[in-house]
């Protein structure tokens, strides 16, 4: 017969290995991909970005969206109320924790003011992320013209 004390051991031993195990699963990361710029047939008008968040593994807030070759980013939401389409501008976007968050075509998106003529030539947008919790994520967003459909998406860290 085993002494009092090493019965707890195998329950010991498991639970260690357990939060071992557990502290090797990769954490999910906060990042942006997917993104991709319909630009406007009019110059005077603006372009629509798109893209998808994946959340890690806090919740947090989309809060702005920069760029150093456009006059302005705004997001907006567009949303069907009684039959009418409309807009409404977003001042902030909520990115709950390991969830995805999609701006696409028909609902939340980009609305995108005077880009740089020789950016449109080059094909890729720079596009700055900036979130609640102090995280910047930078990422080229594909430039589609007008009239042209989505890019092919593929889930890759296409950023910086």
């Amino acid at each position: 017969m085993l002494p009092p004390s090493t019965k707890c051991l195998p329950v010991a031993f498991l639970l260690g290995l357990t939060l071992f195990l557990a502290a090797c699963a990769p954490a999910k990361i906060l990042y942006v991909d997917q993104a991709w710029v319909r630009l406007s047939p009019n110059d005077d008008t603006p372009s629509a970005g798109y893209f998808t968040v994946h959340g890690g593994e806090e919740d947090v807030q989309l809060l702005s969206v920069i760029s150093p070759v456009v006059l302005r980013v705004d997001m907006h939401e567009s949303m069907d109320k009684g039959g009418m389409m409309s807009m409404q501008p977003l001042n902030s976007v909520d990115i709950p924790a390991r969830t995805n968050v999609a701006f696409a075509p028909g609902g939340k998106h980009l609305m995108i003011w005077g880009i740089n003529t020789a950016i449109k030539q080059q094909g890729k947008l720079p596009l700055t992320f900036i979130f609640s919790n102090g995280d910047r994520i930078i990422y080229d967003a594909v430039i589609r013209q007008p009239g042209d459909g989505a890019p092919a998406t593929k889930d890759n860290h296409g950023g910086h």
